[in-house]
């Protein structure tokens, strides 16, 4: 079973990676994505406390997203913050989710994230738009646990 930070070959990596970058060039949210090989726990409850941890919840306008994937559990969540989450549609992330599902069933899990992150990109622009004085509060590089 691969690890996390093998399971992206470094092209697939800067892939993701640039989706993010783009995806956030439009808006002022913040997008991150987080692999792990393995989630022991109710894998909303673990992408939750990573939320935490890695300080989405401090964006200004609460309008962070995480994409979690524990690779070799075959665990995936997305979790908005509450500012994204008080205006999109109440299906939005479960519609998301399923689009990533139907990429990660085929074994295209950049598809799935790059697709993904569009999509939450688009909304976010929507609803947060760029801003002159827009900082990258958040890195968009991929974390890995």
């Amino acid at each position: 079973m691969p690890d996390a930070q093998d399971f992206f070959t470094q092209t697939q990596k800067d892939q993701i990676i640039k989706a993010i970058a783009h995806a956030e060039n439009e808006t002022s949210g913040e997008i991150r994505v987080h692999i792990e090989s393995h989630c022991k726990h109710d894998v909303l409850d673990r992408a939750a406390f990573l939320f935490e941890k890695l300080g989405i919840k401090k964006t200004a306008d609460r309008n962070g997203v995480l994409f979690y994937l524990a690779i070799n559990d075959r665990k995936f969540a997305i979790i908005g913050d509450s500012g994204i989450n008080a205006v999109v549609e109440k299906n939005f992330w479960e519609d998301v989710k399923e689009m990533l599902r139907e990429h990660f069933k085929q074994g295209d899990f950049v598809t799935g994230l790059t697709k993904g992150i569009e999509r939450s990109g688009m909304k976010l622009k929507h609803h947060f738009p760029y801003k002159a004085n827009d900082v990258n509060e958040l890195s968009d590089e991929i974390s890995f646990g």
